[in-house]
C-alpha cells in the first residue's frame, strides 16, 4: 500500500473505470437539477435517478463520477457533527461506478475488489465485507469467485438494504470496510461495539433489482443496475496511514491556511476543523449559485457560515478572516474543479459580506449567551434565550447549540418552538395590517366574493376602519377601508393583484385603490372623494373593467407559459411564484439554467398557437380528489379549501387549480410576448411577459427600433441584420490587424529587450514593465524571450486603465526551481488581484498600480532565495 494524494485517488479511480468502459460524467451541480424533494445533492447517485427510473436515456450503459456533494440540511444533515468526529463533512466527494441495465453483481464486486487490492494496494486482510442477509447471490460470488475469509464476514439486516424512497426502485447493498487496527476501539460491523472507529466503511454497493409497489410487494425490475459509492475523504485517510479525515492532504493545508488566517498554532483545535470544513461547503455552494438568505438553502448556507465566524471568534479573530481561506481552497481543489478558481473573486466578495454583517451582532449575542450560562442553575438553556438569540442577533438555534454542547449544555428546543410559533401568530395576525380585521366583523368577516360572474353590484357596508381602528363613519377627504357583504373587487391573491374601482350612491363616492383579502373579508382599501359613508349604508359597486379584463387575461396567459415552459423544458418545472397585473405578467419557476434563445421562441409560440386557437376557458368547481382524478396541477406549498376551482385551458393543455379570474376563451389574451428571462435564485428563474395590447406596443417599439438600426447601418429592414453581421466582422478583423500590430512592434522591441536581462544564483532573469504595451501580447513577448535567452525567467507587466496586466514565462529547464504558476500567484496577490498557469507560464492581473515598481523588484529577492 503506497502513499497517495487526495487528486491521485480521484484520478486513478475514474481512468480505472473508464478502462472498464465507463463514461467519466462530470460532477453534477450541488442543486439537484430536477428533484424538489433534495435540498442538495447528497449522493452520487442524484443525476442519475431519472435514469435509474426509466425518465431519462443516455447514451452510455455504464458511468463513473466524482461528485461533489453537501449534507447541511434537511434529512441528510451533518452540520452538528462537523469537527467533532473524524468522519463527518458538510462537503465531501463520492466516487462511483454505474450500471443501467448493463453489468450486475458479479461484475460490480470484481470492480469494487480489484480496485482496492489491486491498484490501491490494499492488504485483503485488512478488508471485511457485509452483505444483506437475504442476498446468498452476493454472497457466493464474495466467498467463492472473490476468494474473501469468511471470518471477515457478516450478514446484516435494514442497514444493508436500500430504498429511492417508500416506493420505487430497491434492492440489497453490499460493503467493503478498512480495519485500522487492534489499537483502535471498534468490533466489526453487525457486533455489538460496531460504532467505534477501528472498522470503517470505504465501499458501498447498492444493486438495484426490485420495485417496490404501495403496497409493499417486491416485483424483479427486468434491467437490475448497480449504484456504488466511495468516499474520497475515507479512502485518502486509509492510503496516508492517517485515522482522522482532517488528517488528509486536502485538510492539512486548508488547516495551516485557517490557522495562518486566525493566528493560532495549535492545529489540534477542533474549531480549525470545523473552518476548514466550511470553507469547502460554502464556496461549493456559492459557486453553484447559492446566496445566503433567509430561507431554503439560501439560510443553510447562512448557518454554515455564521457557524464558521462563531468558530473564528472563539479563537480570538475579530476582524473578517473566513473569506481569505477561498484563495488556499482554489490552490487545493481548483485543478479538479476549475469552476473554483473561476468564481474565487464572487465567492469572496459574498463570505465578506455575511462576515462584515454578522461582525456586527456577535459580539452581542455572545455577551447575552455567555451572561446566560454563567448564571445558569442547571444544564440546559432555556428557549425564551435561544429564541430571542435567533431573532434579535441571527444566531440559528443550531449555532446555540454547538456553543453550548462546548459547555455541556442543552438547549429548551420545546421552549424555543413555542415561541418561534407565537412569533409565527403575530406576522400573520399583522399581515400587513396594524390589526386583524377579522376579529371585528359583527358577520364573522364572510365577503360573498361575486366577481367570478359579476363586474358591479349592490352591497352593503358592514365595517369601516381607519388606521387600523374601527370607526362607524367616513367622512370626505378620509382615507380607510370599507368591508361588505358582497363584492365584485378581487381580493389580491395567488399572485393577482386586488381589483380597483369606486362604490358610489346617492350623496357621495369611495375611491377604491386596491383590494385585498383578510381570512374570508376583502377589504377595500381607499379615499372617501365626497359625501359622507356610515356603517349600514347601501352602495353600487363597480370595478375597473378595463384594468380586469387586463390582469384576466395575463393570468390566463401565466397557465398557457406553465404548460408552454414544461412541454419545451421538462416536468421538472413548477411554478415557484408570480404577479399578475393589468399591465404585465412575472412568472418564477423552478429550472436549473438560463433559457437559450431557441427555447424562449418555443415558449413564446406555444402559447401564442393555443392563443391564436381560441379554445374556450372552462372552470369546474369540484372536490379535492376529484381534481387530482382531472389531473389538475396544485401549487407546492399552497394551501386549498375541500371545494376548488379547476380551470381548464386549451382543451386540456392546461389544468390546475386557480381562484384568480380569467378570460373566456384564450383569444382574448390576443399575443404574447416574452420581455426578459432571467435567474432570481438557484434553481429559480423569472419571466416577464405583456398580452394584448402592451404586446402590441413591445411590438411596435421594436419596430422602431429596427427601423432606426436599418437608417443607421444604410439598409432596409429585410437586409439589416446582414448589415449589422458584416460591420461587426469588419470591426472584428480591425481589431485582430491593431493587435497584429501590436505584437509586431513588441516582438521589434523584445531583442532590445533580451539585452536588459539580468543573471542571479546562476538564472537569467529579466523583469520589465512594458508602459503602454497591449495586454493581449504579453504572452507572445514572453515566449519570444525566452527562446532569445535559452534559459531563463521572465516577467513583463503593463499597465492600462488602473488595471495591470502580468505575464511570467519559466524555460523548461528551470521550472525544477521556479514555476511561473507560483511566481505570479504571489505577484498578483501583492498588486490587489489574482492570477496564476502551468510552471512555465501563467498570467495574472491587479489594480494596485502604485505597488507594481516595488513588486517588480521583489523578483529578484525572490529568485535571490531560491
Amino acid at each position: 500500500m503506497k502513499y497517495m494524494t487526495s487528486a491521485e485517488i480521484r484520478q486513478a479511480f475514474l481512468d480505472y473505470f473508464n478502462k472498464q468502459g465507463h463514461e467519466i460524467v462530470a460532477t453534477s451541480s450541488l442543486i439537484p437539477a430536477n428533484d424538489p424533494t433534495l435540498l442538495f445533492t447528497n449522493a452520487g447517485m442524484v443525476q442519475f435517478k431519472d435514469v435509474f427510473l426509466g425518465d431519462d436515456k443516455r447514451s452510455y450503459s455504464r458511468a463513473t463520477t466524482a461528485q461533489r456533494c453537501v449534507r447541511a440540511g434537511g434529512k441528510h444533515n451533518d452540520l452538528e457533527n462537523v469537527g467533532y468526529t473524524a468522519r463527518h463533512h458538510t462537503f465531501f466527494e463520492m466516487m462511483g461506478n454505474f450500471s443501467f441495465g448493463d453489468y450486475f453483481k458479479p461484475e460490480a464486486i470484481r470492480f469494487a475488489w480489484v480496485f482496492l487490492t489491486e491498484v490501491m494496494g490494499l492488504p485483503k486482510e485488512k478488508l471485511w465485507i457485509t452483505v444483506h442477509h437475504s442476498d446468498d447471490e452476493a454472497e457466493r460470488i464474495w466467498k467463492e469467485e472473490i476468494g474473501v475469509d469468511p471470518e471477515r464476514f457478516s450478514k446484516l439486516d435494514e442497514d444493508n438494504f436500500w430504498a429511492m424512497g417508500d416506493t420505487g426502485p430497491c434492492g440489497p447493498c453490499t460493503e467493503i470496510f478498512f480495519d485500522h487496527g487492534e489499537e483502535v476501539f471498534g468490533g466489526p460491523p453487525g457486533s455489538p461495539d460496531e460504532d467505534g472507529d477501528r472498522y470503517i466503511e470505504i465501499w458501498n454497493v447498492v444493486f438495484m433489482q426490485y420495485n417496490r409497489s404501495a403496497g409493499g410487494e417486491m416485483v424483479a425490475l427486468p434491467r437490475p443496475s448497480v449504484d456504488t459509492g466511495m468516499g474520497l475523504e475515507r479512502i485518502a485517510a486509509v492510503m496516508q496511514g492517517v485515522h482522522s479525515n482532517y488528517e488528509i492532504d486536502l485538510f492539512q493545508n486548508l488547516l495551516k491556511a485557517t490557522a495562518a488566517a486566525v493566528k493560532t498554532n495549535d492545529l489540534d483545535n477542533k474549531s480549525l476543523r470545523v473552518i476548514a470544513d466550511h470553507i469547502r461547503s460554502c464556496s461549493f455552494l456559492i459557486t453553484d449559485g447559492v446566496t445566503p438568505s433567509n430561507e431554503g438553502r439560501g439560510y443553510v448556507l447562512r448557518r454554515i457560515i455564521r457557524r464558521a465566524i462563531r468558530h473564528g471568534n472563539k479563537l480570538g479573530t475579530k476582524e473578517p478572516f473566513f473569506n481569505t481561506l477561498v484563495a488556499a481552497l482554489v490552490k487545493e481543489m481548483g485543478d479538479a474543479y476549475p469552476e473554483l478558481g473561476k468564481m474565487q473573486e464572487q465567492i469572496e466578495r459574498v463570505l465578506l459580506k455575511e462576515e462584515q454583517q454578522f461582525a456586527k451582532t456577535l459580539d452581542n449575542g455572545m455577551r447575552l449567551l455567555t451572561e446566560e450560562i454563567s448564571g445558569l442553575e442547571g444544564d440546559v438553556i432555556s428557549g425564551e434565550t435561544v429564541f430571542k438569540l435567533y431573532d434579535t442577533y441571527g444566531f440559528p438555534a443550531d449555532l446555540t447549540a454547538d456553543v453550548a454542547r462546548e459547555h455541556e449544555l442543552t438547549l429548551d428546543m420545546d421552549g424555543f418552538e413555542l415561541a418561534m410559533e407565537q412569533q409565527r401568530q403575530r406576522a400573520r395576525a399583522s399581515g400587513g395590517f396594524a390589526v386583524d380585521y377579522n376579529d371585528k366583523l359583527d358577520l364573522n368577516g364572510v365577503t360573498e366574493f361575486i366577481g367570478y360572474e359579476h363586474l358591479e353590484g349592490g352591497a352593503e357596508v358592514v365595517a369601516l376602519f381607519v388606521e387600523g381602528e374601527a370607526v362607524h363613519q367616513l367622512s370626505a377627504g378620509q382615507s380607510g377601508i370599507v368591508v361588505l357583504d358582497h363584492t365584485p373587487f378581487y381580493g389580491e391573491s395567488g399572485g393577482q393583484v386586488g381589483d380597483r374601482g369606486h362604490l358610489s350612491w346617492d350623496q357621495g363616492q369611495f375611491l377604491v385603490k386596491d383590494c385585498t383579502k383578510e381570512a374570508k373579508s376583502h377589504l377595500h382599501h381607499g379615499e372617501l372623494v365626497e359625501g359622507v359613508l356610515s356603517v349600514g349604508d347601501k352602495v353600487f359597486a363597480q370595478i375597473d373593467e378595463q384594468a380586469r379584463r387586463a390582469t384576466a387575461c395575463n393570468h390566463s396567459a401565466t397557465h398557457l407559459l406553465h404548460a408552454a415552459l414544461r412541454s419545451v423544458l421538462g416536468e421538472h418545472v413548477q411554478q415557484k411564484g408570480s404577479l399578475v397585473d393589468p399591465e404585465r405578467l412575472r412568472f418564477d419557476f423552478a429550472h436549473f439554467e438560463a433559457l437559450t434563445a431557441d427555447e424562449i421562441k418555443q415558449v413564446e409560440s406555444i402559447v401564442n398557437a393555443q392563443i391564436l386557437a381560441n379554445a374556450e376557458i372552462k372552470t369546474d368547481v369540484m372536490d379535492m380528489e376529484q381534481a387530482k382524478q382531472s389531473g389538475a396541477m396544485a401549487l407546492f406549498g399552497e394551501k386549498y379549501d375541500d371545494q376548488v376551482r379547476v380551470l381548464s385551458m386549451a382543451d386540456g393543455f392546461s389544468i390546475e387549480l386557480c381562484g384568480g379570474t380569467h378570460a373566456q376563451r384564450a383569444g382574448d389574451i390576443g399575443l404574447m410576448q416574452i420581455v426578459s428571462e432571467g435567474g432570481i435564485a438557484a434553481g429559480v428563474r423569472r419571466i416577464e411577459a405583456v398580452t394584448g395590447q402592451g404586446a402590441l406596443a413591445y411590438v411596435a417599439a421594436n419596430e422602431s427600433s429596427l427601423a432606426e438600426i436599418s437608417a443607421l447601418v444604410k439598409g432596409s429592414r429585410d437586409s439589416v441584420v446582414d448589415k449589422v453581421r458584416a460591420l461587426s466582422e469588419r470591426n472584428r478583423q480591425l481589431e485582430k490587424e491593431i493587435e497584429r500590430l501590436a505584437m509586431m512592434l513588441t516582438s521589434a522591441k523584445s531583442g532590445d529587450l533580451a539585452e536588459k536581462a539580468i543573471e542571479i544564483n546562476g538564472i537569467k532573469l529579466l523583469v520589465e514593465n512594458l508602459q503602454g504595451a497591449d495586454p493581449k501580447a504579453l504572452r507572445d513577448t514572453v515566449d519570444q524571450l525566452k527562446n532569445k535567452l535559452g534559459s531563463a525567467v521572465v516577467v513583463l507587466a503593463t499597465e492600462s486603465e488602473g488595471k495591470i496586466s502580468l505575464a511570467a514565462g519559466v524555460t523548461k529547464d528551470l521550472t525544477g526551481q521556479v514555476k511561473a504558476g507560483d511566481l505570479v500567484r504571489d505577484l498578483t496577490a501583492k498588486l490587489g488581484g489574482k492570477g496564476g498557469g502551468r510552471p512555465d507560464f501563467a498570467q495574472g492581473g491587479g489594480v494596485d498600480c502604485a505597488a507594481l515598481p516595488a513588486v517588480l523588484e521583489s523578483v529578484k529577492v525572490l529568485i535571490a532565495n531560491i
